[in-house]
């Protein structure tokens, strides 16, 4: 198996790397726009969690888990060696840790943005090849992808982690380095704070280009005197590569008036980029004029939870909780869905916003500067600020009895899909856009 894992399927195509979040749907979606080219597609995995087994990418696990061996998979801590390296990375988690302070408080204290390399050995550098970031460089200068695609810059994803190991290693000649940028959440807060600033404009900057799913982004970069060159021309694209429409069978969709009364919240969580308990309260505040409904929490949080066993049982006995669900599941609870109930405090343009879109779900959303560029309140959608109850009731309750608005809207909406997020028109784009760097 692990030959079959080495021997790429189209020897002298082109070779793609991306290092990311295995068990986001969102990493998975937009790499499986690759799936019917000849291109040799690997995902470095970072150890935060795994693919499905079902899964078509050839992909390193580093979340030291030992499922059954799979032709396309290598597990990077699997077997006697690997576990004794699983082992002593865990050991020296807390030097990585500090390897990551000594980073950022470079950055905060200089003025130098591109040049800066860590040691080679003594404080400062990457241990042995017990961890991560080692077996990362080990593929690189192993594999040498012609492109390497990081998914997302910070919180745990996949740019700062590449970035470490760039400069660790001396990477920078070792193939084309894209940043996907992730939404809002990777710039919005942080471009506030001037110490971020430093690491943020290294990082654009040593990068060959960058890709975002809205021009916000740009506008960002390019006033922090990034090239508007750098960002990819395909841009901006949707995170997940888009929607596919040739297999929703829209004109089997039901009108969202004539639907069960099912109202979806998909960010039952909190975070730095939404809030849940306004939410909650709105939930109280116009539950007497929207009952009767069901409410869908996903990805609900164990906080989060516990503030909904708070509500009254009227309300909570029309509520279903789930956890983290398929992204296939999440579109198919989308066609008997009426309202998309998502304000936030950070987004990009999100992606549930032009799946709903595409599904005749009629959006709630916060009125942030990324939406608004594609959107308009009472055409397209509602708009609730995501710390005011008041607000998020107040659109909750129209759009559960606007029976007009919202049907009028979903006639809109497919349009403003097709133009921006059509996953087959993107496809083509993407496919081009990748053959150009090579």
């Amino acid at each position: 198996m692990a030959v079959a894992f080495k021997r790429d399927p189209y020897p002298g195509k082109p070779k793609i790397l991306f290092i990311g979040l295995a068990e986001s749907t969102h990493t998975r979606s937009w790499i499986d726009l690759l799936s019917n080219t000849e291109m040799n597609v690997r995902l470095f995995a970072l150890p935060s969690g795994d693919p499905p087994d079902d899964w078509w990418v050839r992909t390193y696990i580093t979340s030291g888990s030992h499922r059954k061996k799979l032709g396309n998979r290598k597990y990077l801590f699997s077997g006697i060696r690997g576990m004794f390296d699983y082992v002593v990375n865990k050991l020296i988690n807390k030097r990585i840790i500090q390897i990551d302070d000594n980073f950022n408080n470079y950055f905060m204290n200089s003025n130098q943005s591109n040049d800066f390399e860590l040691s080679s050995s003594g404080r400062g550098s990457l241990p042995g090849h017990f961890t991560p970031e080692a077996k990362l460089a080990q593929v690189i200068t192993r594999w040498r992808p012609d492109i390497i695609q990081t998914l997302g810059l910070f919180d745990g994803q996949g740019g700062w982690f590449y970035y470490k190991v760039r400069k660790a290693y001396h990477l920078e000649n070792h193939g084309k380095w894209l940043i996907q940028l992730r939404g809002g959440s990777d710039l919005t807060l942080r471009k506030h704070d001037p110490a971020n600033m430093g690491v943020i404009r290294s990082m654009l900057m040593d990068c060959h280009q960058i890709i975002t799913d809205n021009r916000i982004n740009i506008a960002f970069a390019t006033n922090l005197g990034i090239p508007e060159r750098k960002f990819a021309p395909i841009s901006p694209l949707p995170g997940t590569g888009g929607v596919d429409l040739g297999v929703l069978g829209l004109s089997d969709l039901i009108p969202p008036s004539k639907r069960e009364r099912i109202v979806l919240w998909p960010k039952a969580y909190e975070s730095p980029w939404s809030k849940a308990l306004p939410v909650l309260e709105s939930l109280k505040i116009a539950w007497q004029s929207i009952f009767p409904c069901e409410i869908r929490l996903l990805a609900v949080t164990p906080e989060v939870k516990s503030w909904f066993l708070a509500l009254p049982q009227q309300i909570r006995q029309h509520c279903t909780l789930l956890d983290r669900i398929t992204r296939e599941e999440v579109l198919e609870l989308m066609k008997k869905t009426r309202v998309l109930l998502a304000p936030s405090l950070v987004d990009g343009i999100p992606n549930i916003l032009y799946e709903a879109m595409a599904y005749g779900v009629f959006p709630i959303v916060s009125p942030l500067e990324t939406i608004c560029t594609i959107v308009e309140k009472d055409e397209n959608v509602l708009f609730a600020r995501n710390l005011y109850p008041e607000e998020i009731a107040s659109a909750l309750t129209r759009a559960m009895s606007d029976d007009k608005l919202i049907d009028e809207a979903a006639v809109r909406n497919i349009k403003i899909v097709r133009r921006f997020a059509d996953r087959k028109q993107i496809a083509p784009l993407v496919i081009d856009y990748y053959h150009s760097l090579i």
